[in-house]
């Protein structure tokens, strides 16, 4: 739902990216699960969340100093799969897009698999790995054909980019 980038001032909140698809998902939500860069997990409880300068602030229950806030740095926040908002008919989660095979449509080519997302503004970017080394390729909905069934993406890979 959001990537947690750093603690914000010295209460205890954190600036936050937005990861969702579902409007207004982030200012209602009220309870999460924080995945840490340790790998593990931790469930908080969300006091409150605003807009500040494009990005989110968001103020966990209980987290009331930088120390505090500094344990969730880097920490992806995400809600079980079964309290996802609704989207509307023939859109899809990026969660639901992690494991599909990437396809060259041009070539017919299977390139990887979904790893990620990153964002720099502009689209998204498909992260992937494709011969031993991590490949990002712009992904615009409108553009590529998705079948969640079939677990696969199809694509125009921009000319030359697998040669960088």
């Amino acid at each position: 739902m959001a990537e947690i980038a750093r603690p914000r001032g010295n209460r205890g909140e954190l600036i936050a990216r937005s990861q969702t698809d579902v409007p207004g998902r982030l200012e209602r939500l009220k309870r999460a699960h924080a995945h840490l860069t340790d790998g593990s997990d931790v469930e908080v409880e969300i006091d409150q969340a605003w807009v500040h300068k494009g990005d989110w602030i968001l103020k966990f229950m209980g987290v009331d100093s930088i120390g505090a806030a500094e344990y969730f740095r880097g920490a992806d926040l995400w809600i079980p799969e079964d309290e996802r908002g609704e989207l509307p008919e023939g859109d899809f989660f990026e969660s639901d897009l992690i494991g599909c095979a990437v396809i060259d449509r041009v070539t017919g080519q299977t390139l990887g698999h979904v790893e990620g997302f990153e964002r720099y503004g502009g689209p998204p970017l498909i992260e992937l790995t494709v011969a031993e080394r991590k490949l990002l390729i712009p992904f615009v909905k409108s553009l590529a054909q998705v079948d969640l069934a079939a677990r696969t993406i199809r694509l125009d890979v921009p000319q030359g980019l697998l040669d960088l």
